[in-house]
């Protein structure tokens, strides 16, 4: 499972290494791998520093996305008439390009931390929603009859039967909006530069510091890896008989 894409991610840094070299590509332009492996070890503890702000940002927005967009779910699941009214209003939000929103959450949150986890909310918000609909949705008939016929309440069994069988939907839905998650704070971070790796991007690319940047870069896609991988990791050990059925 980790040698292939460690084959892989070898083979794209040593094709980058041969291209730099070869056609001499200025630094400032391209850096060449061991230039950022530098850059990595010069600027450590201020990218391990900015690493965390990203971190933070990305899953305080994630997190008040994953809270809200269950709940939301959960009510439209259970009544027709508020899911034929609220779901339009939800796709029509869900059309307006995000990032346009990023000024307006600075002049009604300001700079600091509070914009960028609105922002990150936003972005998760929508997949978590529909993800999770879908799931409750599609359980069975014939289970939520079952239960009832045992006097299981309307509480009870969205608790014990529809909400388990939406789980591997749900967890679907969570690993699109982690993804979305960290997009959403570099965005953020990159409309006012303050902290984060997005903010090193942009600070990089004033000062021409190129190696500087795709250090931010790697580092950013390696947040991204491990968010998306624990997810997984918890989603196999939530739901091991998932795993086996879709096997």
């Amino acid at each position: 499972m980790v040698v292939r894409p460690a084959i892989g991610l070898a083979a794209a840094v040593g094709v980058w290494w041969g291209l730099v070299t070869a056609f001499d590509v200025p630094t400032f332009f391209l850096p060449a791998p061991p230039d950022v492996v530098d850059a990595l070890r010069r600027q450590g503890p201020y990218l391990l520093r900015e690493t965390w702000a990203t971190l933070g940002h990305t899953l305080g927005g994630f997190g008040l996305a994953t809270a809200a967009g269950l709940a939301a779910a959960g009510m439209l699941s259970a009544s027709t008439w508020l899911r034929e009214t609220v779901l339009p209003v939800l796709v029509a939000l869900q059309a307006v390009p995000k990032v346009a929103l990023a000024p307006l959450l600075i002049i009604w949150l300001g700079f600091g931390t509070e914009s960028k986890v609105a922002l990150v909310g936003l972005l998760c918000f929508f997949p978590i929603v529909v993800a999770t609909l879908a799931g409750l949705r599609a359980t069975p008939a014939e289970l939520v009859e079952l239960a009832r016929s045992l006097s299981g309440s309307r509480l009870r069994t969205f608790r014990s039967v529809r909400l388990p069988y939406a789980a591997p939907q749900i967890f679907t839905g969570l690993k699109v909006a982690v993804s979305l998650a960290l997009i959403g704070a570099v965005v953020a971070q990159i409309t006012t530069p303050n902290a984060g790796l997005g903010a090193v991007i942009v600070r990089s690319g004033q000062s021409a510091d190129t190696p500087l940047a795709f250090a931010a870069i790697g580092l950013l896609a390696a947040v991204g890896i491990g968010l998306y991988y624990s997810l997984t990791g918890l989603e196999r050990l939530f739901l091991p008989w998932a795993r086996a059925t879709a096997a």
